[in-house]
């Protein structure tokens, strides 16, 4: 599963582990993305999404009409 939100488009941040004796090495941060189902009333249909964390918030805030029209609007098919 890619890693990446399909309404904010958050994706995995890289960086370094930095140990006690100062020594580097790579790391990756990953999002917490979640799937999510949706009834979504205007296909009457449920849709499957792939969201993070604030993605959750963000549909509940918005709604699940206007989320699907911004994510279709970012070229994802939903």
């Amino acid at each position: 599963m890619s890693r990446r939100c399909d309404l904010t488009g958050r994706e995995p941040g890289f960086g370094k582990n930095v140990s006690h004796s100062h020594r580097r090495t790579s790391r990756r941060f990953d999002p917490n993305v979640q799937q999510k189902r949706y009834w979504y009333p205007a296909g009457g249909r449920w849709v499957r999404l792939r969201l993070s964390a604030k993605g959750i918030k963000t549909v509940d805030r918005i709604g699940v009409d206007v989320a699907v029209e911004r994510i279709r609007a970012n070229g994802v098919r939903v």
